[in-house]
């Protein structure tokens, strides 16, 4: 008879299979693991040399069943072939370019593109030889910025900040027939307001920071292609190691599950508080694509289903910032933050002329932006309606 096992070497392998009878749990469970242990050798080996065209869970950094039903459920809402997921928006970003751009290639980048895309211009590419240029955000000049050695055009759409819409089929039939890639941030669409890889696009890119968490307490964003793109985004993201939290992958996955009801909320909102700040005499201009004097609204009417809970006001060319700080200040039901996409409100200014170099803010008034959360939309409008009086010259 065999000797019974020490309990040391009993503690190190009890309670690795779970016991039970029954059902199936609705979510996923978290799978934490950095070590994955195979059958045998032959096991181990085959497995290596197929990890680079199939998802299989082989190491942690390669990902864990978690963030695979993440990205499965990405890819539903992208209509893409596969996706990636990365620790912040901006390192998806960072990640698109580093995978298809190399020195001596140039990039043609959305004027309305999120203001961190320049800084990673300026400190990346630039450092490393890849050039990069701006064209309008509503893509009037963007065949005009094509260059020979241009390898992407970058868009964003609708834009940061005041939603400038592009026509992305145009840009994107454009950029194809002379060589070049098509890369979108999809954040404002979310994958089901807006869909990139339908419309042209090679590459979506989204923070799901925003609506696909919807809680303010995660932070990921995430890379969807098409088959013909998605190998040099693979290859770049194993050789870097690049992967996310099971826990932080399973709650954005929670926060997918109500995605569609809380944008059709955040929109009825939205709109019911544009609809008054467009008629109050101290807001110049409502900056939101749904809303018919919206630029570019036939577009959105064309390429979108819906808007989400953002909202920006150009306030009168003669508000002191003294008067924007007060604004900004007297807002109880609005938290003052730079993100969006949970339950809350908030509010923060756009420097619209650090975030655009294209077109001329300089003679404009100061803008806004607000994201309308889940809050009673009276209440909220009430609580503007104060402000704008507390700030009013």
């Amino acid at each position: 008879m065999s000797r019974t096992q020490g309990i040391k070497t009993r503690l190190a392998s009890v309670g690795k299979t779970p016991a039970y009878d029954g059902g199936t749990a609705v979510n996923p469970p978290v799978v934490r693991a950095s070590t994955v242990v195979f059958r045998n050798a032959a096991h181990q080996r085959q497995a290596r040399e197929q990890r680079g065209q199939d998802r299989l869970f082989t190491y942690g950094a390669r990902g864990t069943p978690t963030t695979f039903a993440l990205e499965d459920a990405v890819c539903e809402l992208e209509g893409a072939y596969r996706a990636r997921l990365f620790p912040t928006g901006l390192t998806a970003i960072a990640m698109t370019l580093v995978s298809y751009l190399r020195p001596g290639d140039h990039v043609l980048i959305s004027d309305s593109a999120y203001q961190p895309v320049r800084q990673l211009a300026r400190q990346f590419l630039e450092p490393y030889g890849i050039e990069y240029s701006f064209f309008a955000a509503d893509g009037s000049d963007a065949e005009d910025g094509m260059r020979p050695n241009t390898r992407m055009l970058y868009a964003e759409c609708p834009g940061s900040l005041v939603y400038e819409m592009c026509d992305l089929p145009a840009l994107a039939a454009m950029a194809h027939a002379r060589g070049a890639w098509v890369a979108a941030d999809n954040t404002w669409g979310s994958g089901c307001q807006y869909r990139p890889l339908a419309l042209g696009a090679d590459i979506s890119v989204m923070a799901a920071t925003k609506y696909l968490s919807g809680h303010s307490d995660v932070m990921m964003g995430t890379v969807a292609t098409t088959e013909a793109a998605w190998k040099p985004l693979a290859q770049r993201c194993d050789a870097f190691g690049i992967t996310v939290s099971p826990d932080d992958a399973w709650l954005v996955l929670r926060g997918v599950r109500s995605l569609i009801p809380r944008l059709a909320m955040h929109e009825r909102h939205a709109l019911q508080v544009a609809q008054w700040l467009a008629s109050q005499p101290g807001v110049a201009t409502v900056f939101c694509p749904a809303l018919p004097s919206h630029p570019g609204h036939d577009l959105w009417q064309r390429d979108c289903q819906g808007t989400n809970g953002l909202v920006s006001i150009e306030l009168a060319r003669t508000t002191s910032q003294a008067n924007v700080d007060r604004f900004i200040d007297s807002l109880q039901l609005f938290g003052i933050g730079a993100s969006w996409g949970g339950h809350e409100s908030l509010v923060t200014q756009a420097h619209m002329s650090e975030t655009r170099s294209v077109t001329d803010w300089s003679k404009r008034g100061p803008v806004v932006r607000l994201h309308i959360g889940l809050e009673d939309p009276q209440d909220l409008i009430d609580d503007l309606a104060q402000a704008l009086q507390a700030a009013a010259p």
